[in-house]
């Protein structure tokens, strides 16, 4: 999935008119292999940890285009820097612990089927929707 991922990154900024240096196949490979929710700086000291020269403000260029093409998806919880995950993931909601700062992906059909069902007496069909669940432990 990694590869998979990390070519289609690529694509991405090919697709957008952006060189890929070597610096920048090395963001993306980290981009693709993350399987949680970094911030841009956490991005940043993975790709310099793997050995790419890539500067931060690359990182942020990158990330823009990125999501600009829509292979990305930018995640802006209340008083947290922008958190970005991969765009082809399957449909799921955010529970952010206030207290750690851990981001818990999760789903449940029946609010899916309460979102639906809402909108639909409104009048309305959900075209997108992101439900983010600000919790602490009991």
């Amino acid at each position: 999935m990694t590869d998979r991922r990390a070519n289609r990154l690529e694509q991405a900024l090919r697709d957008a008119g952006v060189r890929v240096t070597r610096q920048r196949s090395a963001l993306l490979r980290v981009i693709a292999a993350a399987e949680d929710h970094p911030d841009a700086a956490e991005l940043h000291a993975r790709a310099v940890t793997a050995g790419a020269g890539v500067s931060l403000a690359t990182v942020y260029r990158t990330l823009t285009t990125l999501q600009a093409q829509g292979v990305i998806d930018k995640l802006e919880f209340q008083g947290e820097p922008a958190r970005w995950e991969a765009a082809d993931q399957h449909h799921h909601d955010h529970m952010i612990d206030m207290d750690s700062g851990a981001v818990i992906e999760f789903t449940d059909e029946r609010i899916e089927r309460l979102q639906a069902e809402i909108a639909a007496e409104m009048g309305y069909d959900i075209v997108h929707h992101r439900l983010e669940l600000y919790v602490r432990r009991r």
